[in-house]
C-alpha cells in the first residue's frame, strides 16, 4: 500500500494561527521531513505532539538524494509530512521538487493550507491585489539583479519578493535604479509580535534601510507600472 505526502504551511511567526487540520496531519505522520529539525520539535512540542519514530532533515542542498528517499518510504507504505521553518514547502524553498517527484511516482500529494507572507505583505501593503507576481528571493549579484528588475519594471502587476535583513538598502537601490520611484512597501517580522511595516516610495524606503542594520524576516512589496503609483518627476 502506497503511503501520503502532506505538504504542512506552518506559522509564519504566530504559533495562533496553527490549524487542526495541520495538528491532525502532524499527528498522522509517520515520517516528519523539515528544514530545521530543531525549530519543527520545538513546535510540535509547543502543540504537544510526539514527534514521530523518523525525523529527516529536508532542505537547500540535500533535497535530491532526501527526495528519493523520502519517496521510497512512502512507496513502502509511510506517511510523511513535509514543513518548513515557516509558510508553505515548496514557495521559495526546495519542497516543490518533493512534490514533482511524489506526482511522477503516483502519489498525490494533500497540501494543509496555512500561513503564507505571500499575501500577508501584499494586503498590508496597501498596493493592488487584483494581480501580482511573486519573484522570490533576487540574485545577489548586482549584474544579474539588473536583469532581474528589468523584466517586470513595465510590467503593471504588483511585484512580491523576500530578501534578507542585511540586503533590504541595496535590493531598494536597484529596484529604484530600474523601476524608477515608485510605491512600495518593507514587512518585517510579519505576524510576530515586532511586526513593522514601511509604506513609501522606494526613494524614501531607502533612506530607511541604507545602514543593512534591519532584524527579522522581510517581504518588500512594490507597485507595477502605473503613473498613479509613480511619483512625477519619474514619469516619461
Amino acid at each position: 500500500m502506497t503511503g501520503k505526502l502532506y505538504i504542512i504551511a506552518t506559522p509564519i511567526g504566530n504559533l495562533g494561527d496553527v490549524s487542526k487540520r495541520m495538528i491532525d496531519a502532524l499527528k498522522d505522520a509517520n515520517v516528519l521531513a523539515c528544514e530545521d529539525t530543531r525549530r519543527t520539535r520545538t513546535l510540535l512540542a509547543h502543540l504537544e505532539i510526539l514527534k514521530p519514530a523518523k525525523v529527516i532533515s529536508y532542505r537547500q542542498g540535500n533535497e535530491e538524494n532526501t527526495g528519493a528517499y523520502i519517496v521510497k518510504l512512502m512507496q513502502e507504505g509511510q506517511t510523511v509530512a513535509l514543513c518548513t521553518d515557516g509558510g508553505y514547502p515548496g514557495i521559495s524553498d526546495p519542497g516543490y521538487r518533493l512534490v514533482v517527484a511524489a506526482i511522477e511516482a503516483g502519489i498525490e500529494p494533500d497540501i494543509i493550507p496555512g500561513a503564507s507572507a505571500v499575501p500577508v505583505a501584499l494586503l498590508k501593503s496597501g498596493l493592488p491585489t487584483s494581480s501580482y507576481t511573486f519573484k522570490g528571493y533576487p540574485p545577489k549579484k548586482r549584474t544579474a539583479m539588473l536583469r532581474f528588475f528589468e523584466e517586470e519594471k513595465d510590467m503593471p502587476h504588483t511585484i512580491i519578493i523576500f530578501e534578507s535583513p542585511m540586503r533590504v538598502g541595496k535590493t531598494l537601490q536597484v529596484a529604484l535604479e530600474i523601476m524608477g520611484d515608485r510605491k512600495a512597501a518593507v514587512c518585517r517580522e510579519l505576524t510576530k509580535k515586532f511586526e513593522t511595516v514601511y509604506r513609501g516610495y522606494l526613494s524614501e524606503l531607502l533612506t530607511e534601510f541604507a545602514d543593512g542594520k534591519t532584524k527579522g524576516e522581510v517581504t518588500i512589496v512594490i507597485a507595477g507600472n502605473n503613473p498613479k503609483f509613480l511619483r512625477d518627476d519619474s514619469q516619461e
